[in-house]
């Protein structure tokens, strides 16, 4: 537990993918989901959306195949947004899951097999909508 003056992490810094193909990832990013390219090196790119920061790094030995557990990155998309965004990630990607969770929801895979999700809410949403459960299965702090 953090107590005083004990420094503690401000946020999330940056997401670094490994990629197969970096040009391929640009395109999937820039192009499909509206990341914009801020920075591009023989085997690495820097893109930007909203406060994310993602790098690619271009391996060898990269691997496609999706983890077998939940791990997975959310990308934040407006409601208004949402429907034709995932119309189009739909044809083009695999959905490795299908919607549960409270609000809208697309849970694809990108070009390298890393898990994502469009999610249209916030933590605020998410936390409003357990408060709202009467089941007691979850504790709002």
């Amino acid at each position: 537990m953090l107590c005083g003056a004990m420094p503690a992490v401000t946020g999330l810094n940056h997401v670094t993918l490994a990629v197969g193909d970096l040009d391929r990832s640009i395109t999937f990013y820039r192009d499909l989901l509206g990341f914009a390219l801020r920075a591009v090196w023989a085997d690495g790119a820097y893109l930007e959306a909203g406060s994310l920061w993602l790098t690619l790094a271009r391996e060898d030995q990269a691997d496609i195949d999706p983890r077998a557990d939940y791990s997975h990155i959310a990308l934040s998309v407006s409601a208004g947004d949402f429907t034709a965004l995932a119309g189009h990630v739909r044809t083009v990607s695999t959905i490795w899951k299908e919607n549960r969770s409270e609000g809208n929801s697309l849970y694809f895979l990108d070009p390298d097999g890393h898990k994502l999700e469009l999610h249209v809410g916030s933590l605020e949403t998410r936390l409003d909508h357990y408060r709202k459960r009467t089941d007691g299965k979850v504790t709002i702090i």
